[in-house]
């Protein structure tokens, strides 16, 4: 087991290197000066120069890459060129609004997905599994950015019933002062027991949170109907129905059971997806997390911010697998035999 998971980690470490190396590689070959960026439009020739100089960018990508390398290594992952604030500091600031949103999306998921999926593995073939089976494909295939048009003209235009922008109403800012720690508003708020802001935040958190969610509520409800399907087929769980244990015993209590190890390993999957998902979803619902600074980063050419961003979604990603990797391996020691 010890080896197990010291090769899973060192793996995890190789996999995050390689992105940092192929991203910031990209980043450099694309067309476009950084340091003109830095310098502003009306900068001569020796201030771009200056810049470039102190930026770094005059050095071989080689040494370039080297001492991002170093500085990440330390907590420097550069400073923007939009913002002209430490990149590490800027996504620190953006990132807990994706990732509340994306929490908010996987647990309306995970709530809705599992029931379906027993509902439809206790009836196949019938036609709650065929009308299950048949939103769970266009969960998974509907465009975010179409459906997240067509909640804003039902849901804000027509039935004027869901906020549409934001995080929370900013008038708040000055009835409700909203004291923040962890700088997730929902969280925040029901901390602080400001109810005004956690009324408002939930709101404005439904439609966005819907849009993320329509992936891995597809995903999940496949997931748990084929996990459960394969589950009933066993001995065990054959032998546990001829006790005479109550249908819903049998699905909920020993089936599932059974099927959670894949549906874990798909829900880590899908929080590390949605999490890069955000982006779009995020310019449309004027969301302020990681997917506007990345596309303001991406507008302005802001190459140490986008390589923050992969990198930050990149560790999402790696540790999201490490984590299930682990906690199979733990539910089953057999895996950490492989």
């Amino acid at each position: 087991m010890i080896r197990y998971v010291v090769r899973r980690v060192a793996l995890a470490i190789l996999v995050v290197a390689g992105v940092v190396v192929l991203t910031f590689v990209i980043a450099r070959v694309v067309p476009g000066d950084p340091a003109v960026s830095w310098a502003g439009p009306h900068a001569s020739r020796a201030e771009i120069a200056r810049v470039r100089h102190d930026l770094g960018l005059d050095r071989p990508l080689p040494v370039q890459i080297g001492r991002y390398f170093i500085g990440v290594l330390g907590g420097d992952w550069g400073t923007s060129i939009h913002t002209h604030r430490p990149v590490l500091s800027d996504i620190m600031d953006r990132a807990p609004a994706s990732i509340e949103l994306v929490l908010v999306a996987l647990l309306f998921s995970l709530v809705v997905g599992i029931p379906l999926g027993l509902v439809s593995a206790k009836w196949p073939g019938k036609t709650a599994d065929g009308v299950i089976r048949v939103g769970a494909v266009l969960g998974v295939s509907m465009p975010a950015f179409w459906l997240a048009l067509i909640l804003q003209l039902v849901f804000f235009q027509r039935l004027h019933l869901l906020p549409v922008a934001g995080q929370y109403d900013p008038n708040l800012d000055y009835t409700h002062p909203l004291t923040q720690y962890t700088r997730m508003v929902l969280v925040d708020a029901l901390v602080t027991g400001n109810w005004s802001v956690l009324r408002s935040a939930a709101a404005h958190v439904v439609l966005p949170a819907l849009v993320i969610a329509s992936y891995p509520l597809g995903v999940i409800t496949r997931m748990v109907r084929a996990s459960v399907l394969d589950s009933v087929g066993e001995d065990h769980v054959r032998m546990v129905r001829s006790l005479g244990f109550p249908e819903r015993s049998v699905f909920g209590r020993f089936a599932l059971k059974l099927a959670l190890n894949p549906v874990i390993a798909v829900v880590a999957l899908v929080f590390a997806y949605s999490l890069a998902n955000t982006f779009l979803v995020e310019a449309i619902f004027d969301w302020p997390g990681l997917g506007s600074y990345a596309a303001d980063s991406i507008s302005s050419l802001d190459t140490p911010a986008i390589v923050g961003v992969t990198l930050f979604v990149a560790i999402v990603y790696v540790l999201a697998n490490l984590i299930v990797d682990l906690v199979q391996a733990w539910l089953d020691p057999r895996i950490a035999l492989r």
